[in-house]
């Protein structure tokens, strides 16, 4: 095992799954004070025409246990 103390870092993997413009360019993760957080980021341009990312930080995606098909018996 690995004594590497992830609080409070992060990593963002551009979106090679971007399907519509409203979709996130980069996704990723990061850890705020322990606690796990999805990253989505994209790329824009101010009025001068210079790029910046906007962010948003979400809880992690949780598929609804009642949605997901039983396991087969």
């Amino acid at each position: 095992m690995s004594d590497y103390d992830n609080t409070n870092t992060g990593a963002l993997f551009k979106n090679d799954k971007k399907e519509k413009e409203n979709h996130p360019d980069y996704r990723g993760k990061i850890n705020v004070d322990g606690t796990d957080k999805s990253l989505s980021a994209w790329v824009k341009k101010d009025r001068n025409g210079n790029s910046y990312m906007s962010i948003a930080v979400s809880n992690p995606y949780m598929p609804n246990q009642e949605t997901q098909a039983a396991p087969k018996v």
